[in-house]
């Protein structure tokens, strides 16, 4: 309970600026997440975007919704599309690829740099 009041306080003195950290989103564009809620919770897909500054992810094949087009052409008929709409970055978790377990992702330094780095096996991603 402690943490949440510290976060909220954290909010209401920095506001937005706080939360918008461009280092807070450690998935990557190409990464394989799980999700965690919804109708598609269990299932597996690909991120084909990330928004940080939003906080989500869009991954393709989940959380689809159909979305209405209107007709361009004079004689065209509109349409129902089903697109992939976003979702937030805390209701996916990572897949690692080496162990195929749902973890968190470690940053790893050493003298080449920065990796990303599995927090169950210890293996670089």
């Amino acid at each position: 309970m402690q943490g949440i009041r510290r976060l909220f306080h954290l909010l209401l003195k920095f506001g937005k600026k706080y939360m918008n950290d461009k280092n807070t989103i450690k998935i990557r564009v190409g990464d394989t997440v799980r999700m965690l809620i919804g109708k598609n919770r269990g299932k597996t897909g690909k991120v084909m975007a990330v928004m940080p500054e939003k906080r989500k992810v869009i991954v393709e094949g989940l959380n689809m919704v159909k979305k209405h087009v209107r007709p361009k052409k004079q004689g065209e008929k509109g349409q129902r599309v089903t697109v992939a709409a976003s979702t937030g970055v805390s209701n996916v978790k990572f897949v690692c690829p080496q162990c195929k377990k749902d973890t968190r992702i470690g940053i790893r330094r050493d003298a080449d740099g920065r990796h990303r780095v599995c927090k169950k096996c210890n293996s670089d991603i």
